[in-house]
């Protein structure tokens, strides 16, 4: 569909969205065969549990109904959260990402990975895994120098408390 009706629909619904505690991430309309997806993705400083999602579900599909947003024919509304390996894009989302590892594609074609200590209006302390038994850099990076961000999955790091425990 087109990015005209993404961007009605976003906002005919992020008023909704918000009025619920959360940030409206995305609006797509997609093809499936014959039938059409909404897919709406919705998060916020605390995250979305099942049952906000539910809420704001409801109350989307009711403000769909009552207008001609999504036209005539069927449709499947989708509302969930970004997923463990979200993009960053906007500031909010570097904020809600502190302490995770992020993958960075740089402006200038290199690449680094790095957790995210610190976030302010022009960028990001991140600590640079330390190679070959050195010890972890501290490393700023501007913004404007940063092409893409995504968050990493990390399944074998050990959350703050298991690390306090092992040093007492």
């Amino acid at each position: 569909m087109s990015t005209t009706q993404s961007e009605r629909l976003r906002v005919l619904l992020e008023p909704l969205v918000s009025s619920q505690g959360l940030d409206l991430e995305e609006v797509e309309v997609d093809s499936v065969g014959r039938k059409r997806v909404l897919r709406v993705v919705v998060d916020s400083d605390e995250g979305a549990d099942l049952d906000a999602i539910a809420d704001v579900s409801r109350a989307l599909s009711a403000k769909l109904d009552e207008t001609d947003a999504m036209g005539e024919g069927e449709y499947t509304l989708e509302v969930g959260t970004p997923g463990a390996e979200r993009e960053l894009k906007e500031h909010r989302h570097y904020v809600r990402a502190t302490d995770r590892l992020v993958k960075f594609q740089l402006g200038d074609g290199g690449e680094l990975v790095a957790r995210i200590l610190d976030v302010d209006e022009e960028g990001v302390d991140v600590e640079v895994p330390g190679v070959k038994g050195r010890k972890p850099t501290v490393k700023r990076l501007v913004f404007q120098d940063i092409a893409k961000a995504r968050v990493q999955i990390e399944f074998n790091r050990k959350n703050k408390n298991e690390e306090n425990a092992e040093e007492a």
